[in-house]
């Protein structure tokens, strides 16, 4: 589905003081967590944040999660992270659009997927949850999947490893590098989508898809935990 333009901006009590649009990095909390697949949405949402010198700080008691606002009129953004665990990401991202009065239509999610091929990008509208737990709850949350995803392929875990197991590891020492350049990649996305969707979503579909048979293999979909 192509990605429309930013809605603009509604109405608000201080007007230009409240976002137009939210960034969500989903991620399970903890030193445990850092650097596995699992939370390379996370990461990408940490390496947009350090390119604007922004860091998250706690929300409002009736939000939660950590946050960072930046930018001005309707492309003011709100970037968020759940301080809960993955499967309890809806909550908090339900209650930020509920108070800051975001449309999920303007909405993005980063998240890893492991239908897609390690390296590869996607940006979509709609859709399933793969069996992402936390896009599940997000959707739940809402009581629709019409929000924006950023997708980032992990790949299937090889042989018989549980996919719940698989994506809470840590990527391999060949697979880490190639993992950097790809959260360098997805941000650049992120950028690009906060004023230009559909070209955002473009550069996501061209991601990978050059150098492909060069990756580590690492295995490619359905997830998890």
């Amino acid at each position: 589905m192509l990605l429309r333009k930013p809605r603009p901006a509604k109405k608000r009590k201080t007007p230009g003081s409240s976002p137009g649009q939210i960034v969500v990095g989903l991620r399970n909390p903890g030193a445990d967590y850092e650097g596995t697949r699992h939370n390379l949405g996370y990461e990408v949402l940490a390496e947009t944040l350090g390119r604007g010198d922004l860091t998250l700080s706690r929300g409002p008691s009736r939000v939660g999660g950590m946050m960072a606002v930046n930018g001005a009129g309707p492309h003011r953004t709100l970037y968020l992270a759940s301080n809960g665990y993955m499967n309890e990401s809806g909550h908090v991202v339900a209650a930020a659009l509920a108070y800051y009065k975001v449309d999920p239509a303007d909405m993005l999610v980063i998240h890893d997927d492991i239908d897609l091929p390690f390296g590869r990008l996607r940006l979509q509208v709609g859709g399933g949850s793969g069996g992402h737990n936390g896009v599940r709850s997000v959707e739940r949350a809402l009581g629709s999947p019409e929000f924006s995803r950023l997708k980032l392929g992990v790949g299937r875990p090889p042989g018989s490893q549980d996919p719940a197991d698989y994506v809470l590891r840590r990527f391999t020492k060949r697979e880490r590098p190639e993992a950097d350049v790809m959260v360098q990649d997805a941000a650049d996305v992120v950028e690009r989508w906060l004023d230009d969707r559909a070209r955002a979503q473009e550069m996501a579909a061209l991601r990978g898809r050059d150098d492909e048979g060069g990756r580590p293999d690492s295995g490619g979909g359905g997830d998890d935990a």
